[in-house]
């Protein structure tokens, strides 16, 4: 058996007090705690579920009770007036008016004024006339408009009221004008909650008996407070035992996430080279996603099982010009651009097709109309593509995109970029670059790094945009361009060999990677 030192140690003051403060022939519930106690609904029920866990209370009884909370709306009408009432007042005051000219007297909504006539003329108190006027018959006929000011008048000392305390009659008019769920538009909510009644048990009250030939009575104190040093308040009282065995709480710091620090990184590291961010919608069309960069339309990668294809709407309203037209000819004939292009009929239906952007390139060719020469252009963008989750490859996935634009800009002047990000951003000791293919860049590089864990990878396609991309979208300079993913530039910067754990719902990893 615990000695009555070992109970003061464990009980809480909310517990004692309640210990100490009923018998075992009380009930011991919520309500009886906050007005015998003092405690508020909060220390009420946490008290009563530290001793109900512990055995020394027991539940003894079980009900639903129904309460009615005065919602905005009703405090307006009990302050002002419900539209029934305000009604009959201006028809006492200014003689019978239409429906148009009570509302607009009144402010209400045609609806209201329409809902508030029907409620009165129903109980015979007023009426319409042959000119659609509204006049007042007999205003005592409106009980039901009576009845609903005395329950508004009830909440005046509250704004709570108890069904158990209202009469049938009572009940019958609240009912009306209250809602569960929704009263926004009623006077009342109605609210049911479960109570749950208790007593003290065999346990309880000989606990109750050790507290009281130990002294303790539940106002010890647990901390002294800069106030009680200053007024002296603490002399003479009672402190209740610090057990040194418990251990401290953990602190948790509020951190970001590892991931989103690791963008903010890479944009700041851009910006202070000199680049401009862009950025644009998820929500692409066939235009800019795939046909201003001159991948035909019949390339494989516009297949469903590579892109996301919008349900509604299907088509985007229009395509701007000159580029559209300009596009066309190049994908057909190659235009002015030197090129022979794809020699096949462009479909300008086709071209309005909503997708989620499948690359970031497509904000590339979208910043080259606008761009100025020479010129260095940033996006950190979020793309979505049909592929088999594994450790490297995402549905839902983020590039960093860039273009330089000049008249020296060349090769060279790419490859420098891509070492950057593959070195400084990434932190990859091991780079390579292996040619590649692309319908809008020539010439095209991947550039590859080597993972501890995963080997070697791809981290994105590059290259000098062709001039089938670049001169239909009004740029006659070289223009240098990438798209890499970051999301596996963040695997080799934060350590991890798994994409998904960049978005990990697991806190407490995100936290220990963090403090890695």
């Amino acid at each position: 058996m615990q000695t009555s030192e070992d109970l003061a140690k464990s009980l809480h003051p909310l517990e004692v007090r309640v210990l100490l403060g009923f018998t075992e022939t009380h009930t011991i519930d919520a309500p009886s705690l906050e007005s015998t106690l003092g405690y508020n609904r909060g220390q009420a029920n946490q008290a009563i579920s530290w001793l109900s866990q512990k055995g020394y209370i027991e539940e003894i009884e079980r009900s639903t009770v129904t309460r009615y909370e005065l919602t905005e709306l009703g405090r307006d009408y009990r302050d002002n007036g419900t539209p029934e009432e305000r009604i009959l007042r201006v028809l006492e005051n200014d003689g019978p008016k239409t429906m148009p000219e009570i509302g607009e007297a009144l402010g209400l909504e045609n609806r209201d004024t329409g809902s508030a006539f029907g409620v009165l003329s129903k109980a015979g108190a007023v009426t319409m006339d042959d000119d659609k006027r509204v006049r007042l018959v007999d205003a005592g006929k409106a009980d039901g408009v009576a009845s609903v000011r005395a329950l508004l008048d009830r909440t005046r000392e509250g704004e709570v009221l108890d069904a158990s305390a209202l009469g049938d009659g009572e009940r019958a008019v609240i009912g009306r004008i209250s809602k569960k769920r929704g009263a926004g538009s009623s006077a009342f909510r109605q609210a049911e909650s479960e109570e749950v009644r208790y007593r003290l048990t065999a346990a309880g009250v000989r606990v109750q008996r050790q507290l009281g030939e130990a002294g303790v009575t539940g106002d010890e104190i647990g901390a002294v407070t800069p106030q009680m040093l200053r007024d002296g308040t603490w002399k003479g009282r009672q402190f209740r035992a610090y057990n040194i065995s418990l251990p401290p709480g953990r602190v948790v710091p509020g951190r970001r996430n590892p991931y989103c620090e690791y963008l903010d990184h890479v944009k700041n590291k851009l910006v202070s080279l000199g680049f401009q961010e862009f950025d644009g919608p998820l929500v692409e069309t066939e235009f800019w996603n795939s046909d201003a960069l001159f991948m035909p339309q019949f390339h494989s990668a516009r297949d469903i099982h590579d892109v996301y294809y919008v349900d509604q709407p299907r088509h985007a309203k229009a395509i701007e010009e000159p580029f559209l037209s300009q596009v066309a000819s190049t994908h057909e004939d190659g235009w002015r651009t030197g090129s022979r292009g794809w020699g096949y009929g462009f479909d300008r239906e086709f071209t309005r097709r909503l997708i989620l952007r499948s690359q970031g390139t497509v904000l590339s060719a979208k910043q080259l109309p606008q761009a100025e020469v020479p010129g260095k252009y940033f996006g950190v963008v979020r793309c979505f593509r049909y592929d088999q989750v594994d450790a490297t490859h995402l549905a839902d996935f983020y590039q960093t995109e860039g273009i330089v634009l000049g008249p020296d800009v060349n090769l060279r002047t790419l490859l420098g970029f891509l070492e950057m990000f593959a070195v400084e951003l990434a932190g990859a000791t091991d780079v390579k670059y292996v040619p590649g293919y692309f319908p809008f860049t020539e010439p095209s590089v991947e550039v590859h790094i080597k993972h501890p864990v995963l080997g070697w990878f791809e981290l994105g396609g590059s290259g000098i945009f062709r001039p089938e991309v670049t001169e239909p979208l009004g740029v006659e300079v070289p223009v240098a361009a990438w798209g890499l993913g970051i999301d596996r530039m963040a695997l080799m910067h934060l350590g991890l060999d798994d994409l998904r754990e960049l978005f990990s719902a697991d806190i407490e990893n995100v936290r220990l990677r963090r403090a890695e």
